[in-house]
């Protein structure tokens, strides 16, 4: 457990915050797998179809933009999630050297399913905080989701 000590610094809270919101991940992570939820779907890919179902239709370019990944990466996810038929490709409503990528109904299920079973687990282990512990997190979690923007 991380100690106040520990946080003082900026590089301290940094060190804490990585191994956390890591660990946090591989758990949230562990849970999506231990149910069985499409297999082999890996966190990247799981991503970008999330940001489909959320956002709706996308450019592959808009889509590593926002996923902020690099143009080449996000081809290969976007191969892999059609070879699943979890997207697929349409034509661009007014540039027709584009694509639009458009998650599919198994696909949007697919998203659906795996964000009910990671928030259960999450509010199940919310719910061994203290309330205190609680309004500290409601507050923290703006702040990291600026984090994971930037």
């Amino acid at each position: 457990m991380t100690t106040p000590q520990q946080t003082r610094s900026d590089a301290g809270l940094a060190t804490a915050l990585r191994i956390s919101v890591s660990r946090l991940a591989r758990r949230l992570r562990a849970e999506r797998l231990a149910h069985g939820l499409e297999p082999g779907l890996s966190d990247t890919q799981l991503a970008a179809l999330a940001a489909l179902e959320r956002h709706g239709a996308m450019t592959p370019g808009e889509l590593a933009e926002h996923e902020k990944v690099q143009p080449p990466s996000m081809t290969r996810v976007i191969a892999a999630l059609e070879d699943r038929g979890l997207v697929v490709r349409g034509p661009h409503a007014t540039d027709r050297r584009q694509v639009m990528l458009t998650a599919t109904e198994h696909g949007k299920a697919v998203v659906r399913q795996s964000r009910t079973l990671r928030e259960a687990w999450l509010a199940r282990r919310l719910q061994e905080l203290s309330p205190q512990e609680r309004s500290t997190l409601r507050a923290a979690a703006p702040i990291l989701e600026k984090l994971s923007q930037s």
